[in-house]
């Protein structure tokens, strides 16, 4: 079953727990929290904090999605705050295979995340060790930005590739630029995990857009 993760970085954080509370209402599987830390990408976003504060106003499963440098140093800070998936970006782990380890040990979700330019080669040794993959459809760091059209390739060839190693139940996560007109083809590439910012928070009426989604996405 495919399912959607509402993006925080695009919703009202002045009236966050609402916003939340509206799309879980809606059908949301997931929140997508971006943590950035204005390094590792061009911007800064929410922190532990908010993820505390969620956890207290959701039941849905946090997905914790890291775009900062030497993410090492928060991971168990995050886990105790209330992620239920962690995923950290290949690019800015020294150590990647000891990183994904360790959120192993925590007792979460494992994901890792690429960059729109880095090739998929380069999870080769550690795609074992994980639970999902994050692959960036926009470069990371800001929201609204639109669809790169060759991230559905990318999709495709990370689907096959999972299937020829047998690694059919590590779940392809796409983040950036999925809207309404989008989702169903991102979803046919192989992408299971579809996070949506300005496409779900963008929208008036959330209850609806959520609905087409899942609508279009039907028993995909």
């Amino acid at each position: 079953m495919k399912r959607i993760a509402p993006s925080i970085l695009s919703a009202d954080l002045s009236r966050l727990g609402d916003e939340v509370k509206e799309v879980e209402e809606a059908g949301a599987d997931l929140i997508h929290v971006d943590v950035m830390d204005g390094h590792f990408v061009p911007n800064l976003s929410v922190g532990l904090p908010v993820v505390k504060a969620l956890k207290g106003v959701t039941k849905l499963p946090l997905d914790v999605h890291l775009m900062i440098e030497d993410p090492d140093r928060y991971l168990e800070e995050f886990v105790k705050a209330g992620a239920s998936i962690l995923s950290v970006h290949f690019e800015a782990s020294k150590h990647i295979h000891r990183t994904l380890e360790r959120i192993r040990e925590l007792g979460v979700m494992v994901g890792v995340a690429l960059n729109p330019g880095t090739p998929l080669g380069m999870l080769e040794e550690v795609i074992g060790e994980v639970d999902l993959v994050v692959l960036m459809s926009v470069n990371p760091g800001f929201g609204g930005q639109a669809f790169i059209p060759s991230s559905l390739d990318k999709i495709r060839r990370l689907k096959n590739w999972l299937g020829e190693l047998g690694l059919q139940n590590v779940l392809i996560e796409v983040d950036g630029g999925i809207k309404l007109e989008n989702i169903k083809e991102v979803a046919q590439a192989g992408a299971d995990i579809l996070v949506s910012g300005s496409g779900i928070f963008g929208e008036r009426d959330r209850n609806k857009v959520i609905r087409m989604m899942k609508e279009r996405l039907g028993d995909l």
